[in-house]
Parts: C-alpha cells; structure tokens; sequence
C-alpha cells in the first residue's frame, strides 16, 4: 500500500516527506495500524548521531497509537477496530522476556534500534523501488500506517483521545516506569529527577502519584516552573553545593535519584545526595567514562542503568491511563502536536527546549 511518512535518508538532512510504498502483507501476529499520532522521542534524533550503527534511510517513529486496520493469523487479542498504543519490540522468547522484563531482551538493540528481524527485509520501498531500512522499534510510525507485533501492542478504551497517547509507549513510559516499576515508590520516599523533560517529568508526575517527596534540577527555568507545577521542589542546576542542597531538601538525603542527562557532574552530585542503601539510576548510554569521586557507592548506596523504565506495557500503560483519568498524571500537559509534514519544526523545537513532547499528527482523510 501506498502511504505518506516521513523519511529521514542522511544523518545530517532534514527529514522528507514521501510517498512510500509499505509491504502491508501481514506475518503471523501481525498488526496493521491507522496512525493517529506519534511521539518524537530523543532517541529517535540520536539516529543522527549513531555513527551510521542505525541504518539509513529510515522511516523512524516509536511512539505510535492508532486503529487497528486488519490483523493476522494468530492474532486473538486485538481485532479491526481496536485502538492500540505500540511500544518497543522484543523477541518474546529469550529468558529475559519469559520472566516478564522485555525491555531486556536479549535482541532488545538488534530488533529496535539495528533493524535485525530477516522478516522486516523489504518492508519499505520508495518511489524509485529502492528498500529503506527495516522497521524501527518494530514499528516506524512516522508514516499515516505501521505494521507492528500484537505482542508490543496494548489497546486502550475507544473513547481516549488515541493521538495523544503514543507517548506512553516509550517516553513517558520511561520516566514512569523508572519509578513505579523498578524503585517501586511510595508514600514517605524521597526522589531528585535530574533533567526535567519529557522523561523526567513524567518520573515527577509518577512520584507525586506515589505522595513521594520530589526534587527537580534542570538549567532551564521553563522546565522547573513546569516540575513545580506537578508538585516538585525546583532547584537550578548550577545552584552551589548541589549535593548539599539536594540533602537539605530532601531532609538528610534522597532514597532515589533519576539521571536523565548523562551529566556526569550531575551524577556525582546526587550520588553525593543519596541516603545509605540509595539507589541511583541513569537511563542514558554513555558515550564517554564516567568518572566517580571516592566513596560515593559506599555504605550500600548504588548506581544502575534501566530501560524503559523495567516496565511491562501490557501492565504499566493501563496504570497510567488510570492514573491520567484520575488527575494523578497529567501527560496532556506536555503534548504539543505537530502535522507530520511539520516534523523539522518539532525537531527543532524540541532540541532548543521550546516544546517537551511534541507528538506529529499524519495526514488523514477527513482530519
């Protein structure tokens, strides 16, 4: 079938917006999804810096939701109809997703990021009849449909607002997750979110979920008025004694901390802020050491890396719709949406920090 997406075909071009050619015949527990919008993530802008390890041309998008169009065999949980969200992709067989930790997949990197499944070979085709990169994410929803795995899909109640809620797929999944799903916070806890965007603010708004304690640093006044709306104490990244003041708030030191900037000065900060048997968490790959001050693991206190949040979709997503329903997380209020022709304007508004989560609406008949 013919559709529109957006293609990115060079590490240092913009995005196009083409006509493609998507092989729309469906393998076994297969999916076809109407896209009604998609979340542009920072991992999808990373793209451009993988050294090529990502391969190009692309059509990139791993924040998709839609209506279900036509299903394949095998297929009993969703059917035509079904409004679904589509997070990442796994292989459903490894000992990592048999004990219910998917984001942990042994082919986690190879399916979502490599495009690695044989089956994905030839799934794209342009203009000109030359294949573009298998699919991203086991998805690619920067286009007006996607095929997908109905393993990585969870329908949601028809009546939500489906093209807002691609985001919490991955994104806002992320932040949530890190919280409710690998610290498993409560009442009384204390947590620092280091990097107040669309990942961190999502870990605030979860935390306050939990009556935690929240303390948000950022350099951008914008993104702390923002964490101070959703309940968290704001504290500007270059404050002195970062680590003092981040105890001091947190009376005594924080349980949890949430990197989500790879600063490794912030890092040694809040390591320095943590309370004896303290944990620690970065959810980005670094690039380059990181280096630590002495005996800021000591006294039990720990540093980890997780992805996407430890969470399960298929458990988490419906926990924070609720959540959403109920006042307790509100997403909506980071969302701004673009046309998917407009993709290089929410690009750039991203990166300069003007918007949190933009979300690319595709071109639809009747919209």
């Amino acid at each position: 079938m013919r559709v529109t997406a957006a293609v990115l075909r060079d590490h240092g071009t913009p995005f196009t917006l083409e006509d493609i050619d998507l092989r729309a015949r469906l393998d076994t527990g297969e999916i076809l999804v109407r896209i009604a919008g998609c979340g542009l993530c920072h991992t999808d802008l990373a793209v451009r810096g993988s050294a090529g390890q990502s391969p190009l041309p692309a059509i990139l998008g791993h924040e998709g939701a839609g209506v279900v169009t036509a299903v394949g065999a095998g297929v009993t949980d969703i059917g035509v109809g079904d409004h679904v969200l589509l997070s990442f992709d796994s292989c459903g067989r490894c000992e990592h997703c048999l004990r219910g930790t998917p984001s942990y997949c042994e082919s986690f990197a190879a399916l979502n990021l490599f495009g690695a499944r044989p089956d994905d070979a030839g799934r794209f085709t342009d203009r000109e009849g030359r294949q573009l990169a298998p699919r991203w994410f086991g998805q690619s929803a920067f286009a007006q449909y996607a095929v997908a795995r109905a393993r990585n899909a969870v329908a949601v109640d028809r009546a939500l607002p489906i093209e807002l809620l691609g985001p919490l797929g991955c994104g806002f999944l992320t932040g949530a997750g890190s919280v409710l799903s690998a610290f498993r916070m409560s009442a009384g806890d204390t947590l620092a979110v280091l990097g107040a965007g669309a990942v961190g603010l999502a870990a605030v708004m979860a935390a306050r979920a939990t009556a935690a304690t929240v303390l948000a640093v950022d350099r951008h006044r914008e993104r702390l008025a923002l964490a101070e709306r959703f309940g968290a104490t704001a504290i500007p990244a270059d404050t002195p004694d970062l680590g003092g003041e981040l105890r001091r708030h947190g009376r005594g030191g924080v349980r949890f901390a949430l990197d989500t900037t790879g600063s490794g000065e912030l890092i040694n900060h809040a390591l320095s802020a943590l309370l004896p048997r303290g944990t620690l968490a970065v959810i980005s790959r670094h690039r380059a050491p990181l280096t630590l001050a002495p005996g800021l693991l000591d006294r039990g206190r720990r540093l980890v890396h997780l992805c996407e949040g430890d969470a399960v979709p298929r458990i988490l997503i419906p926990r924070l719709i609720a959540l959403w329903q109920r006042g307790s997380f509100p997403f909506d209020q980071l969302i701004t949406t673009y046309p998917l022709a407009a993709i290089n304007d929410a690009e750039r508004d991203c990166l300069a920090g003007r918007v949190v989560k933009p979300v690319l609406l595709p071109p639809h008949a009747g919209r």
